[in-house]
């Protein structure tokens, strides 16, 4: 049993850094599960020990084993028991790593290891001088085996203090900077012809296979980019990591396909189609993806992963495309972006074409930070002066990560049998375990996935910062230009596109309301006998009109069954149908002219819209209405009743009717005959008559008259002879005794089949105006609201109002000049505070 000295060991190691909250200058807010052996405090805390009654060998490793397991419990402990047991294989083999560490720490003579911490040699009193040099290793083991991730942090806080961030700007207010200025960036980035107000992104850049996807899946934490050995990333992906505690869900989010999905392997899948939906003509398109994460797990960052650099094009890739890959790339290597440029250890830096790339667009490397992937695949002291800034020195220096999972390994399953969790977890643990190995190799260099986020998040902020007071006086003055124009354009008037569209649906409805004073019972009563009435008038052409059997003769029965015939064909039509079919058309037609006297016309699938919903009103009662009208009218199938009032009533409106159809006749035969000519048509007829009506016309044109002007001479002999026979029945109905009484309606059919439709026609007219105009002047402005205001996204209706090229103008300007204020109230609340802080 050892007996340690009285004495006070100071520890200056720096904190542990557990991503979850935020990260802003060299301060770190990690969650309060985070576990850390009780023998590390926190920097500038001390540390008391009085008496330690193990082993120092034992004490040390176990202290170390178990602050892993610790660690890694509360880190993962949401994982199935599988995972746990890789994890106590990975830990087995950390304790005898920190064994061995205790014992050369023991063995030091000075006290001192490989890293490089404060001690307070020489505590006074007690046995055992060496205390002080026996706690100090310890505490040392200890603070290396809480978790490999957290050495990479202690390496990434002797970062160049001209790179940290003053504590005084870590104030609450101010921990969200980089999360607000994202959302700044988002809503600049939605507004058309804005290049100049874009905030920094950082650009992924390197060559195929380099290690760029798995970069950037190591700081989001799951696998989910497009892979391959061809080149699949054949658009920029513009990825925007929003950190948010309250997320129920990792989500993760695609704009412009309004797709929101939790599984990162289907945003994967999602991602493979978009890429490969790019035509194999053009190979790459500068048209981006956006892609949105939102997690507790991630840092706000905004992040592009471009197309990856080739050398020389494979014999399936166009010529060109080595070319448009650099063009693409130097458009978002352009300022103010960070570039992180991406480079193999395998490969000499020499001929990276990453910082080829990044030497071009960023000549004295004030915006780019090297990351060096594939550290396992050199010798750790060659990767390490690579790390060292010095050959090729970049202002924010190099890191260098190992991305890789091994494909075969005892504590873990193959790679493709992980999910993107597990993955992630293999990963980590892998980069941890090789840079514990080599730490004396790496010492001083800044390495692993962890430093590297860390780095980001500082850089990104740092940036934003920087970029914060010109972003202000752009944004300012592009929303006092597009104020101006809205004022002088518009008048200042505001208008979205629910806005136009309840004004264009009101104005509608008010139409609609109008319609339904002056189509009423009355109107349809009257358009439905005009319908009947030619039936009729046809019916009796058929079967009633001879020239050669006219009322001369005796009523021996003939007439009597030509009339029942000709009743029997009327009211056997289909009334109820055809009336019902007759006042839809009306109706639908009616809504037509209605929408052609508002702005409504200049939009074709609204005027769409407005159609399907009064059809929809109107179908909804059709069936029944035909039935109910078909059901009303059957007892004029059986027996008719006339009264002497009805008689008279309907002999005036046969001759009314008698009287419009012989105008109708003669205007058109007129018109016929200014189109032959009156000698030439009459010419022809006489020519047909002659041939008689077994002919066959398609003979005559070889006598020199066309096809076209013998159907026009038919139609006339058509007209001439039902102008003689209407002319004829006219004046029989007009001067003729026996067609003053009922009784005569085989003399005088006209006036009995008028009689007829009047009973059809009011009766009919009776339960179509219950059933069916009452009904579609009540519900059809309901189903119009319902149709575009509870039923229709905000985007649909975008899309229906900026059919029209001038509203379309006014509703971007409009919302041009809405997003612009937002922006700068962000931005100047953003300054408030830091004026307010400072």
């Amino acid at each position: 049993m050892l007996r340690c000295a009285k004495s006070i060991t100071m520890l200056r190691v720096k904190p542990s850094f557990m991503f979850g909250r935020r990260l802003i200058g060299s301060r770190s807010y990690s969650r309060p599960s985070q576990v850390l052996y009780s023998g590390l405090i926190h920097k500038r805390q001390i540390s008391f020990i009085k008496y330690l009654r193990i082993p120092g060998y034992i004490g040390g490793t176990v202290a170390a084993g178990g602050s892993y397991v610790a660690y890694k419990v509360d880190q993962f402990g949401n994982y199935t028991s599988d995972q746990f047991s890789k994890l106590r294989d990975f830990t087995g083999n950390l304790f005898d790593k920190g064994s061995e560490f205790l014992k050369a720490g023991e063995g030091s003579k000075d006290g001192t290891s490989n890293h490089t911490m404060n001690t307070n040699d020489g505590g006074s009193g007690g046995d055992g001088g060496g205390g002080g040099d026996t706690t100090t290793a310890l505490a040392t083991a200890a603070a290396v085996a809480v978790s490999s991730e957290n050495e990479d942090d202690e390496e990434a806080e002797e970062f160049n203090p001209d790179d940290e961030i003053d504590d005084n700007e870590t104030t609450n207010d101010m921990l969200n900077l980089t999360k607000k200025m994202i959302e700044i960036r988002n809503i600049l980035s939605s507004i058309d012809n804005t290049n100049h107000l874009n905030l920094p992104s950082i650009v992924v850049i390197g060559s195929q296979s380099s290690g760029k996807s798995s970069v950037l899946e190591s700081i989001v934490g799951h696998e989910f980019l497009p892979k391959g050995d061809n080149m699949v990333t054949k658009r920029p992906i513009e990825l925007t990591l929003v950190n948010d505690d309250e997320a129920a869900a990792e989500t993760i989010e695609f704009p412009a396909l309004k797709m929101k999905i939790t599984d990162f392997k289907q945003a994967q899948k999602v991602l493979i189609d978009l890429n490969l939906a790019v035509p194999s003509t053009t190979y790459v398109s500068d048209d981006p993806i956006q892609v949105t994460i939102r997690s507790p797990k991630v840092p706000d960052l905004s992040l592009v992963d471009l197309p990856g650099y080739i050398q020389v094009e494979s014999y399936d890739q166009p010529p060109e495309l080595k070319l448009k890959i650099r063009q693409l790339c130097e458009k978002y290597l352009a300022k103010p972006n960070i570039i992180l440029a991406i480079s193999a250890a395998n490969v000499d830096l020499a001929n990276s074409t990453a910082l080829r790339a990044a030497k071009l667009a960023d000549p004295l490397g004030e915006r780019t930070i090297g990351v060096i992937t594939k550290l396992d695949l050199v010798e750790p002291e060659l990767a390490a002066s690579i790390l060292n800034n010095k050959k090729y020195p970049l202002k924010m220096g190099y890191v260098g990560v190992i991305t890789k999972i091994p494909d075969s390994n005892k504590n873990f399953l193959t790679r493709k049998s992980l999910n993107s969790i597990e993955s992630y977890m293999a990963q980590q643990i892998n980069e941890s375990k090789y840079l514990n190995e080599h730490k004396s190799a790496f010492f001083n260099c800044h390495v692993g996935t962890k430093v590297l986020k860390h780095r980001l998040i500082k850089i990104l902020e740092r940036s934003m910062i920087e970029n914060l007071s010109p972003t202000h006086l752009m944004i300012q003055k592009e929303w006092e230009e597009t104020n101006y124009k809205f004022k002088v354009e518009f008048n200042d008037v505001p208008l979205t596109p629910r806005m136009y569209l309840a004004n264009n649906i009101d104005i509608l409805k008010l139409s609609i309301k109008e319609l339904s004073t002056n189509f009423t019972k009355r109107e349809l009563k009257s358009v439905l006998k005009n319908e009947l009435d030619q039936k009729i008038l046809n019916l009796l052409a058929q079967y009633y009109w001879d020239d050669n059997q006219l009322i001369d003769i005796k009523n021996d029965g003939y007439w009597d069954k030509k009339l029942d015939i000709v009743v029997g064909s009327l009211t056997k039509l289909g009334i109820g149908r055809l009336s019902t079919n007759l006042t839809t058309n009306i109706l639908i037609q009616e809504v037509e002219n209605l929408v052609n006297n508002t702005q409504l016309k200049n939009h074709p699938q609204t005027v769409k819209a407005v159609k399907e919903t009064a059809q929809k009103v109107l179908g909804s009662k059709y069936y029944s209405t035909a039935d109910q009208v078909e059901n009303c009218i059957k007892p004029f199938k059986y027996e008719i009743e006339v009264e002497d009032r009805e008689w008279l009533s309907s002999k005036d409106a046969s001759l009314n009717i008698m009287k419009e159809e012989i105008k109708n006749c003669d205007e058109l035969l007129h018109s016929l005959k200014n189109q032959v000519g009156g000698r030439k048509l009459n010419q022809v007829i006489k020519y047909l008559k002659n041939l008689g009506n077994n002919v066959d016309y398609s003979s005559i044109e070889t006598l020199g008259f066309s096809n076209s002007l013998i159907n026009k001479a038919k139609l006339g002999i058509f007209l001439t002879d039902r102008l003689s026979i209407l002319k004829m029945r006219y004046q029989l109905l007009k001067s003729s005794n026996k067609c003053k009484k009922k009784d005569n309606k085989t003399i005088c059919p006209e006036i009995y089949l008028d009689v007829i439709n009047s009973k059809i026609t009011n009766t009919s007219v009776l339960f179509l105006n219950v059933e069916l105009l009452n009904d579609f002047y009540y519900n059809f402005p309901r189903e119009l609201d319902n149709r575009f205001f509870n039923n229709m996204s905000d985007e649909e209706m975008e899309m229906l109002a900026m059919e029209d090229e001038k509203i379309k103008n006014h509703i971007d300007l409009q919302k041009r000049k809405d997003l612009l204020t937002l922006a700068l109230n962000k931005i100047e609340s953003i300054m408030a505070a830091r004026r307010y802080h400072n």
